[in-house]
């Protein structure tokens, strides 16, 4: 009996110590820590293309302009029915445990989730009660799943929104925006709706060590004082953003003291003006790094706000871009001690580590968008869009082994 009771108290001991060792991350000065106390440099990759759809990525890029547009064309083809069970099942294959078992085996330690509002909440417009919050258990359910793939794993998972209430940029596809209504900065409903939304869920993961943090709204792109300056670039207070900012950090704080808050700027997370002093201590700073040299000057800027603010700094986005610029990227984060997220695990396209591969049935509809070809009939058409369900799965897409050897390998060795 003794030797039982010893026993169950060692394994417990064990249990809390692997706890322990791991457990929440946290900002400590310029760094990001685990609990104890080691430094973490965040390795992660974004699961774009599943929550949010960006038409590039399913190579309709001219045919659709954002999610809405796609599941629209979509509906004109095979009824709403039959869209809903598409996107259903597009949901269930895009992102398995599967894909998280494959990262964490390549290397990564992190994931990031671009989220979409409307799996987990009404828009302000379909609300029966305005200012109420009508909760939708979808988006919920993906993340719970997504999060036991992740702890199971010892991968990190940060929250993104990606697409926010109303949309929260001029380049509507990454948020999905119908610049028919108001946007997010248009809408106090659309505002506090985030708001919300930001600590329903803080208030959901609280206690969840394996949450990395909150990533509180991609890449807004708005000219604030300017109208004319559709994306920001060239805002120089920023007030609004910091304001909405601040407030979803003050209502995540009443559910949650624990966890990061990852902050993004305007112009596409890269314009800063305006938004220091920062106003909590446990904040990261995230810059957004495309289509530019790998050289320091690139990332100097962030690099003056780590010293100046003695705050972290992270690459939340990055890559679509050739295998030499994501060996020399990484090799650029390194040096620096600057943690990434890569963008995107899987797309209709190469330049990624998975390569969905769709059948000819596929490319027959994109004709017809394109009015190129005759319109399918219905059974055709659902036909080839479940077929797509199957082809995104991980198992079914294109390994680009290139990809991810340039990550790991190429950026550390020159064997």
């Amino acid at each position: 009996m003794l030797v039982k009771r010893i026993s169950v108290i060692v394994f417990f001991l064990f249990f809390i110590n692997q706890l322990h060792s791991q457990g929440f991350i946290k900002v400590d000065g310029k760094a990001m820590v685990k609990e104890d106390g080691k430094e973490i440099i965040l390795k992660g990759m974004g699961l774009g293309g599943w929550m949010l759809q960006e038409p590039y990525m399913m190579q309709l890029s001219g045919i659709a302009i954002n999610q809405s547009s796609i599941r629209s064309k979509i509906a004109n083809l095979v009824g709403e029915d039959k869209t809903a069970v598409f996107f259903n099942a597009w949901l269930a294959n895009h992102c398995r445990k599967a894909d998280i078992d494959s990262l964490a085996a390549w290397g990564f330690n992190s994931i990031r989730l671009p989220m979409h509002f409307n799996l987990f909440t009404l828009s302000v417009d379909k609300e029966p009660v305005a200012g109420k919050n009508t909760w939708i258990s979808k988006g919920f359910q993906l993340t719970d799943s997504l999060l036991s793939w992740c702890k199971a794993d010892k991968i990190y998972l940060i929250l993104d929104l990606h697409a926010a209430p109303g949309g929260q940029g001029n380049d509507n596809a990454i948020s999905d925006r119908d610049s028919t209504k108001p946007s997010l900065w248009q809408s106090e409903l659309n505002k506090q709706k985030t708001i919300a939304l930001w600590k329903k869920l803080a208030g959901r993961y609280a206690n969840e060590p394996w949450i990395g943090g909150y990533d509180l709204i991609n890449e807004t792109n708005w000219g604030f004082q300017n109208t004319t300056d559709k994306n920001g670039c060239a805002e120089t207070e920023n007030g609004s953003l910091k304001k909405l900012l601040t407030d979803i950090t003050k209502a995540i704080r009443e559910v949650d003291k624990k966890h990061i808050i990852f902050i993004e700027a305007n112009c596409w997370g890269n314009n800063y003006k305006g938004i220091f002093p920062l106003w909590d201590n446990n904040i990261v700073v995230s810059f957004h790094k495309y289509w530019n040299n790998n050289d320091q000057q690139s990332i100097q800027s962030f690099l003056d706000f780590r010293e100046k603010y003695n705050v972290p700094i992270w690459c939340g986005e990055t890559g679509e871009n050739s295998n030499a610029w994501f060996t020399a990227a990484i090799q650029l984060f390194q040096k620096n001690k600057i943690g990434w997220a890569w963008w995107p695990l899987k797309k209709m396209g190469v330049s990624n580590p998975l390569q969905i591969m769709p059948d000819s049935g596929y490319y027959k509809l994109v004709s017809y968008w394109k009015g190129e070809s005759a319109k399918p009939s219905v059974a055709v058409a659902f036909k080839v869009l479940m077929q797509l369900t199957e082809d995104v799965k991980a198992e079914n897409c294109l390994f680009h082994k290139d990809v991810i050897d340039t990550m790991f390998k190429q950026a550390n060795t020159e064997e």
